[in-house]
């Protein structure tokens, strides 16, 4: 338990005495930030639901794949 107390404060130290490095850690996180956004809202948009509205055309899409999975076996 000490040891991991020991990681912990060196890692707090750190960066309780950063100054450009608080800066530098700040755009890092906003850019990850708008990068996540960006790839959900505009790239990751497409699910099942959102796809395929009625029933039909869900079970369409599913038989369609499965027959589709065992004639390439």
């Amino acid at each position: 338990m000490n040891i991991i107390k020991q990681i912990y404060l060196f890692y707090f130290e750190g960066f309780k005495n950063m100054t450009i490095g608080k800066t530098l850690w700040k755009i890092v996180v906003l850019k990850l930030l708008v990068i996540l956004v960006f790839l959900k809202f505009f790239i990751h948009d497409k699910t099942f639901k959102s796809e395929y509205l009625s029933t039909e055309a869900k079970s369409d899409f599913v038989s369609a794949n499965l027959i589709k999975g065992k004639s390439n076996d």
